[in-house]
Formats: structure tokens, C-alpha cells, sequence
């Protein structure tokens, strides 16, 4: 399931460039996905495209912008649920130039 940012959010910015995938913006900030440009999910504080997170499977043991959030609002989104396998071959496309190994605890938050 991707993670998203609830509206405790303080607009810190903290977690932003935490991200492998640059699936967070800040609030009122267009992104980008699939060579298209999207209006932003919120105008008030950051958020997460779901379609690019991969709550960091691949990359790390747990989830970026959660690890750095000093209110905790990066919290798992139980409407946007996916798979280990579905996270990682995500991380895989989004990211082609990256040699990814295999799956362990230290990329994956799904094997601790």
C-alpha cells in the first residue's frame, strides 16, 4: 500500500527529499507521471502520488518519509494497497537505471 500524508502535516518539507521515487510534492504543486502533467492532490500541505510510492521497497528498510517526519502524518494509505512483488517491480520501472538486488531485510520493510 503506498503511504500518504494526513493533514497534521506541518509543511516542513522534510520528507520530500527523502524520496527514491519523487513521489512527494508540496501542496499546490503539479507532478509528473508518464511523461504527463497532473494538478496536485492538495493544495494545503505535501502529499504522495500513489501511483509512484513504493513505500521505498528496494531502496531501504522502512519508508523514507515516515522515518523522517517529526508529527508521524506518513502513514500507511489502506486505499491504495499493493503487494511486495507489485512495490518492487514499481521501484523497478521507475527507477531503470538502478541495479536492485534481491529483496531482503535491508530493502524491504516486508522481510523484517
Amino acid at each position: 500500500m503506498s503511504t500518504k500524508i494526513t493533514e497534521e502535516c506541518i509543511n516542513c518539507g522534510a520528507c520530500e527529499a527523502e524520496c527514491p521515487n519523487t513521489a512527494i510534492y508540496s501542496g499546490g504543486t503539479s507532478y509528473e507521471l508518464n511523461g504527463q502533467t497532473h494538478d496536485a492532490l492538495s493544495n494545503d500541505f505535501y502529499y504522495i502520488v500513489p501511483e509512484k510510492c513504493t513505500e521505498c521497497v528496494g531502496h531501504f528498510d522502512q519508508e523514507q518519509c515516515a522515518a523522517v517526519c517529526p508529527v508521524d502524518c506518513c502513514v500507511p494509505d489502506p486505499n491504495n494497497t499493493e503487494t511486495e512483488d507489485q512495490l518492487f517491480a514499481k521501484a523497478k520501472k521507475m527507477n531503470p537505471d538502478k541495479n536492485f538486488g534481491e529483496l531482503d531485510a535491508s530493502n524491504s520493510h516486508f522481510r523484517k
